[in-house]
Formats: structure tokens, sequence, C-alpha cells
């Protein structure tokens, strides 16, 4: 399988990367174990996670999904095939970006991992209130030590990604090499407008999320009905279902049909094209579900159906 440089970093990835959100909420540990074991023989290495995963499902407390996948590394012994990514900075045990807070998360993100270090660790979020160089200065400290390989950043705005890149170079600190935003055919605008030309720009490596709208993408989803399909997923489904919505799962039929594949491998093989796109994320909860998605890495969109979706998702 054909790896993509993550940015300028030394971090080369599959073209596909697996949601660990799932790992202690959807997913118990032993399918954890079933579907890291499924992806990582399939050729596919980056795993991202974050210390705050699944601190929302009824009876967590976060750090759920670093500590299945510690355990499975452990029992596996796949730590030197894997690419692992985890986030600091949204969890109400480790909130925010201050240097005391990125030190005590990254040990105890470490601990749960049972690693020696983090391949990319993410700010999961921006934190205005902490000067952008006490938080880089803090991750240089880091990748100093070995604890720590690439740093990255989620959710942030255009403005202030390229404001970290000027910190980064004027206090000759490391840079953040990857980005995390949400990006997929029904949530354009908020990516291409602004970050896209940054990041291309820059050689920022992109690692989005929700790549197929929390299942929309899938097909799963075509009516009001259908939502009771998942309790999980439902709610935040149904902002899709509109005229857009439903012309871009058309497109997808059509060209799914032409390739005799599944929407949801057309959706990412429409990412994956992208130029700019180093890996779109997404989760599985069964090993068929999953054996589905890294089967768009073989799909080969044509220009005329790129440019057919592009139209439909405009």
């Amino acid at each position: 399988m054909q790896l993509r440089q993550l940015g300028r970093s030394a971090l080369s990835i599959a073209p596909l990367a697996f949601g660990g959100n799932v790992f202690g909420w959807s997913v118990d540990e032993q399918r954890s174990f079933e579907l890291l074991d499924a992806f990582v023989d399939a050729g596919f290495n980056l795993i991202d996670t974050a210390d705050v995963y699944s601190a929302w499902a009824q009876g967590n407390r976060g750090g759920e999904s670093e500590t299945i996948i510690g355990k499975w590394l452990k029992r596996s012994g796949k730590r030197d095939r894997v690419v692992i990514a985890t986030k600091v900075g949204k969890w109400a045990e480790h909130p925010g970006l201050s240097p005391m807070n990125i030190r005590q998360a990254v040990e105890g993100s470490l601990k749960r991992l049972q690693t020696d270090h983090i391949d990319l660790y993410q700010s999961h979020a921006d934190d205005a209130t902490v000067p952008l160089h006490e938080t880089l200065g803090a991750f240089a400290q880091l990748i100093a030590e070995g604890k720590v390989r690439a740093i990255g950043a989620s959710n942030y705005g255009a403005d202030r990604f390229a404001e970290s890149l000027k910190v980064s170079k004027e206090h000759k600190l490391p840079r953040y090499e990857s980005l995390q935003p949400e990006y997929n055919l029904v949530s354009r605008a908020g990516y291409e407008q602004e970050l896209e030309p940054l990041i291309r720009q820059e050689n920022i490596g992109v690692i989005n999320y929700y790549a197929l709208a929390s299942g929309f993408l899938s097909g799963k989803y075509r009516s009001e009905a259908d939502l009771a399909k998942s309790s999980a997923r439902g709610g935040s489904v149904k902002k899709y279902l509109n005229a857009r919505g439903l012309k871009v799962l058309a497109a997808l039929d059509e060209i799914a049909a032409a390739h005799k594949a599944t929407v949801a491998q057309v959706a990412l093989a429409w990412l994956m094209a992208r130029p700019g796109i180093t890996a779109p994320i997404a989760s599985a909860t069964s090993v068929e579900q999953l054996q589905e998605l890294v089967g768009a890495v073989k799909l080969s969109l044509a220009a005329n159906e790129i440019e057919a979706l592009n139209r439909a998702s405009a």
C-alpha cells in the first residue's frame, strides 16, 4: 500500500485512519481487539484516539479508548506496525493547553497506551487563554525527551492555525504537522474556503474526522424513519436529510453502481483523491463494516465522477 507522508514529519501513514472514539463506547474490548487486528493486518497503520474518549458514554469517565488500545498493543506486539495519534485539551480531567496540563496529560496517555512514545500528539481544540509559544514550547520538550514524535492540531480555525505556524517559525519551535478538521461530502465549506489553501501552501497533513458524516454517507439514512436505526448516530444525521444531502446520495448511488462498490466506499474514495488530504478518519463497529471501509482504498474514481460529486455537494 502506498503510504503518505504526514506534513513534513517523519510519519508515513496509509490513506485511511481508524477512529478510536468507538472503543469502550459502541464497541467492547474484545471487539476492539478484533477490529484493530483486522485494520493492521489489512496494511493500515494510523489509529486516532484522545484522552477524553469515551467520557460521554454512560458509566465512563474518559481514558477508556486509550486503555483498550494499550491492552491491544501489549497483547498483539504490533506497536512497531502502527502510528498512534492521541489528543489533549478537551477532557475535564486535563482541560486546556497549558504546559503543566500537557505534561500531566501526556504521562496519563502514555500509561494508558502502555507505550513509551506517542507518534502524533494533537491539541484537541484551540485554547486562547494560553500563549501559543507556551503550548508549542511544552510540546517541544516532549519531542526532545522522545515522548512525542510529531504534533498536530484539531478543530483550529485558519487564523489561529496560521498564527501557530508563525509562532513556531519565530520561536524555532516544532510546528503542527497535521490538522484534524471536520470534512466530508456534505460538510465542505468550512474546510475548503479557509483551511485548505493554508494547509496546501504550508504542506500540512490532513486527517479529517466525520469522513462519513456520522454514517449519513454510508447511505443507511435516507428518511426520517431511518434515524431510528441508530440511537447513537441518528440525531446527528438528521441535519443532512435535505434536498442537498439526498442529491449527494443519488450521485454516490450512481457511481457506486458503476464500480460495484458501496456508497461509503465512494464517499471515502472522493476524500482520498482530494489534494491535501492525507487520510480520512473512519470508524467501524464490526469487522465486516471495517472490511467495507478499507475496500475504498482500491477504488479509483475517474475525473468526471469526482466532478459529479463536487457538483452534487457544492
